[in-house]
């Protein structure tokens, strides 16, 4: 008892350097029990734990160290899509162009073809009785000189009056089918109408028709047959 006592008179005498000391002897023994702790540990790790660890921190660095993707290998490479995307845009624009010049022509041929069969269709359609006027011209020159003839008797008077109005009646006919007779006879000569066939001295002024030989005809707008005429000089 009297040695505790003693201990504990001893323990308050210690002056407070004295503690601090103690204090800091008692941490650095703590910090070598843990450093021989860690060596523990060390040395019990296993050789393979330690050297993937020792791959994963080269790996680490590696990725570290490894340079980032620039910015311009992207650009560069979405410039050459635009580019390869203008050049199928180009080739697509030419070929419609290609395309819609060849409609153009297809269709302005097909116009001029329309065009012209319409005009010949209308052609024909406006000279169709030109074939039948033809035909019949001959028949008309006959009874023209069949009226010519002179008679006496009542006979013939009958059957030239009888002439006349079968000639009559195919005028009429020329008529509704717009065919009419070229006025030849006192007009001036004009050669897109009349076919001289005779001059002759006449007291006339020149190029004056002086007599008809053969009655001339025409279909709207179109000579059938020139007259046959005789021109003054």
């Amino acid at each position: 008892m009297f040695d505790n006592d003693n201990n504990q008179k001893v323990k308050d005498d210690l002056t407070e350097e004295e503690k601090e000391q103690m204090q800091e002897v008692k941490e650095d023994a703590s910090g070598e029990e843990k450093e021989q702790k860690q060596d523990l540990d060390d040395h019990s790790k296993d050789p393979a734990d330690e050297e993937q660890e020792n791959d994963n921190e080269q790996d680490s660095a590696e990725d570290e160290s490894e340079p980032v993707p620039e910015s311009s290998a992207v650009s560069e490479e979405t410039a050459e899509e635009a580019d390869s995307h203008q050049q199928e845009l180009e080739r697509l624009k030419q070929e419609a162009q290609e395309y819609e010049e060849k409609y153009l022509k297809l269709y302005a041929e097909f116009e001029n073809f329309k065009r012209r069969n319409r005009q010949e269709i209308d052609l024909n359609n406006k000279y169709k009785d030109q074939k039948f006027a033809e035909d019949l011209l001959p028949v008309l020159d006959n009874l023209e000189r069949a009226m010519a003839i002179e008679g006496d008797n009542d006979s013939f008077a009958s059957l030239k009056k009888g002439v006349e109005m079968v000639y009559n009646e195919f005028l009429n006919i020329f008529n509704k089918r717009d065919i009419t007779v070229i006025e030849a006879e006192g007009k001036e000569f004009d050669p897109n109408f009349h076919q001289a066939v005779m001059t002759e001295p006449s007291e006339e002024e020149s190029g004056i028709v002086l007599e008809e030989f053969q009655k001339g005809y025409q279909l709207k707008d179109r000579v059938i047959r020139a007259s046959m005429v005789k021109v003054s000089e």
